[in-house]
C-alpha cells in the first residue's frame, strides 16, 4: 500500500514524505495549565517516519491561548531558531514581547512553540554525561582557531566531539534532520485541529518553514519568514560549493556582519550618540584594539578577552542593536584595560550546543577535508577581516560528522503552495545577511519581502512596530502587503 500511495504522490507532484506523514496518528494533546497564562502539553510522533506505527518519541509543546476566543483564527506556530534553542523556553520568555506577538495578534491566535526533535526535552540529543563535562570540553577548545599553527588541535578536538555524540547519542542522530521536524509539524498542525498552517519562522526557522511549504504546499495558510536564508545555499550549496566551500562562507555571512560592524562604527561616531566607544578615528581605534589583545590578553569585569573572544564577542552582540551600548561600554574596558592573563569561564545552556551540530549536520552539505577550511580560512581572513575566518571555522563538526538522515529535505524549493509567504529581514543583518535572505525569497515559488531599515537579526531583537503590524496583517488574512520597507522604532545608541 505504501508503494503505491508514493506513487500517486510522484504523479501529483507530492513530496513521498509527505505520504508517511498522512500514515502517521494524529497525537492527542492533553494542554494542562503551567504558569502565567502558558498551557503546556506533549505529543507523540513517530521516531522514523517512514515506519509511523513503529517507535514513538515524545515532543514537548507550549502555548499562550488566545486572549479573545470569539475572533480566533487558529494557531500560530513559531519556530524561534538555533536550530538548538528550547522553543518551550523562548517562548515563555518571549511569548509577551509586544513588539514580536502584539496584543492584537495574541488576541487571535493561540501561540504555540515546541521542542524540536533532539532539543531541550524532545527526544534530546546529549554529547556528554553531565553539565560539568560537556563545560569541560567547550573550555578546551577555542571558539576559532586564530593561527594555522592551532588548526591541527582545533581539529582533533571536533574529531573527539563527534565521537562522544556517536558514543551518546547513536540511532537518534539519523532521524533529527529538519525534513523530519517538518513532518512532526504537520502532525502537531492537526492535533490543534487546524486545516493548514499558520507559522512564524525566525533564522534557522525559516529553514524549517521552506521545507515544510515544499513537502506540504498544499497545508499553507501563512507563512511568515523572519530573518531568512539561501535555502538551496544552507542545504546543498549552489553547484559544487557543498563539498567545497564552508556553509556560512558559501552564503557569504561575513559581508553581512562586516556590513553591520560599519553601520555599528557609523552611529557610534555620530554627533549626540550615547555610545562609549566613541572618540577619534573608530575603524583605527578598532584595528589597535583588536591588536591589543592580539599582543596580551585583557582582563576587566566583563571577561577576559584575546583576539578570538573579542572578535566573537563583537559578532555575537551585533544580532541585538538593543545591547550596542552595552557592547561599546565593554570595547571601552577592553581599550582602557592593562593587559591580563587571567583564565576566563564560559557557562553552560541545555543541549543547545549538541542539538545545533546534530541537526544542522544533517541538513546540509559540508566540505570533509579539513585542509579546505585551512584554506578559506586564510583567504577570507585576508577576504574580511575580523570576520572571515571566524565565519568558516563556526559548523566545524560538521566536517566529521557521521549521523545522516536519509530522509533530508534537498529540494526542490519552488513548489506551488496553497497561499503566498512573506519574507522580513534587517537591512543590517549579522547573521542572515539580506542578500541571503533575497536569494531564498526567489528561489520559492509564491513570496513576498518586506526589508525593514534596521540593524540586527530578525524583529525578535530589531524593534518595530511597522513591521509587526505588517507582519501580523499578513497572518489574519495570507494576503502579500503592498508595503516594502519598515522603519524601526529607534536607533541603537539614542
Amino acid at each position: 500500500m505504501k508503494t503505491l500511495l508514493v506513487t500517486v504522490a510522484l504523479l501529483i507532484g507530492l513530496a513521498p514524505a509527505a505520504v508517511a506523514a498522512e500514515e502517521a496518528q494524529t497525537p492527542v494533546l492533553s494542554w494542562q495549565d503551567c504558569q502565567d497564562g502558558f498551557q503546556c502539553s506533549t505529543a507523540k510522533v513517530p521516531l522514523d517516519h517512514d515506519h509511523p506505527t513503529g517507535t514513538k518519541i515524545d515532543l514537548a509543546m507550549i502555548r499562550l491561548p488566545a486572549t479573545d476566543p470569539s475572533k480566533r483564527i487558529g494557531s500560530l506556530f513559531v519556530n524561534f531558531g538555533g536550530p538548538g534553542a528550547s522553543g518551550v523556553d523562548r517562548l515563555r520568555a518571549r511569548g509577551k514581547w509586544e513588539w514580536l506577538f502584539s496584543p492584537e495578534l495574541r488576541a487571535r491566535f493561540d501561540v504555540v512553540s515546541w521542542d524540536q526533535r533532539g532539543i531541550g526535552r524532545s527526544a534530546t540529543v546529549r554529547c556528554f554525561d553531565s553539565v560539568e563535562e560537556q563545560q569541560q570540553f567547550l573550555n578546551s577548545i577555542p571558539v576559532y582557531p586564530d593561527t594555522a599553527a592551532q588548526e591541527p588541535a582545533f581539529y582533533e578536538g571536533y574529531r573527539e566531539f563527534v565521537r562522544r555524540c556517536e558514543a551518546k547519542s547513536g540511532d537518534l542522530l539519523d532521524h533529527v534532520s529538519s525534513a523530519n521536524t517538518a513532518r512532526d509539524l504537520d502532525l502537531l498542525r492537526k492535533a490543534v485541529g487546524d486545516k493548514k498552517l499558520t507559522y512564524h519562522g525566525i533564522s534557522y526557522g525559516t529553514h524549517l518553514g521552506a521545507i515544510y511549504a515544499n513537502m506540504f504546499p498544499d497545508k499553507v495558510r501563512a507563512l511568515a519568514f523572519d530573518g531568512a536564508l539561501d535555502f538551496i545555499g544552507n542545504a546543498t550549496g549552489h553547484g559544487n560549493q557543498g563539498t567545497t566551500v564552508p556553509l556560512d562562507t558559501r552564503q557569504d555571512v561575513p559581508r553581512g556582519v562586516a556590513e553591520t560592524f560599519d553601520q555599528f562604527l557609523k552611529l557610534c561616531a555620530a554627533p549626540g550618540a550615547k555610545c562609549a566607544f566613541a572618540g577619534g578615528d573608530l575603524r583605527q581605534k578598532w584595528a589597535d584594539l583588536v591588536a591589543k589583545v592580539t599582543a596580551s590578553p585583557v582582563t576587566t569585569p566583563d571577561g577576559r578577552f584575546d583576539r578570538v573572544s573579542l572578535i566573537s564577542t563583537v559578532w555575537d552582540a551585533l544580532a541585538q542593536p538593543e545591547n550596542w551600548q552595552d557592547t561599546a561600554r565593554i570595547l571601552q574596558g577592553v581599550w582602557e584595560a592593562p593587559a591580563s592573563l587571567r583564565a576566563a569561564s564560559a557557562d553552560y545552556i541545555a543541549n543547545r550546543f549538541e542539538a545545533f551540530n546534530a541537526i544542522q549536520c544533517t541538513d546540509s552539505d559540508f566540505p570533509r577535508d579539513p585542509a579546505v577550511y585551512s584554506k578559506y580560512g586564510k583567504s577570507e581572513d585576508e577576504r574580511v577581516p575580523y570576520w572571515g575566518r571566524a565565519v568558516v571555522f563556526d559548523m566545524m563538526a560538521c566536517a566529521f560528522w557521521q549521523g545522516r538522515d536519509d530522509d533530508r529535505y534537498t529540494g526542490p524549493w519552488n513548489r506551488w503552495t496553497s497561499a503566498p509567504i512573506l519574507f522580513i529581514n534587517s537591512r543590517y543583518d549579522p547573521s542572515t545577511p539580506l542578500h541571503g535572505a533575497r536569494d531564498g525569497a526567489a528561489e520559492m515559488a509564491r513570496t513576498g519581502f518586506l526589508t525593514v531599515e534596521g540593524y540586527g537579526h530578525t524583529s525578535m531583537y530589531v524593534r518595530s512596530a511597522c513591521a509587526e503590524k505588517v507582519k501580523r496583517e499578513y497572518l489574519f488574512t495570507g494576503v502579500l502587503p503592498a508595503q516594502k520597507t519598515c522603519g524601526i522604532d529607534k536607533s541603537p545608541f539614542v
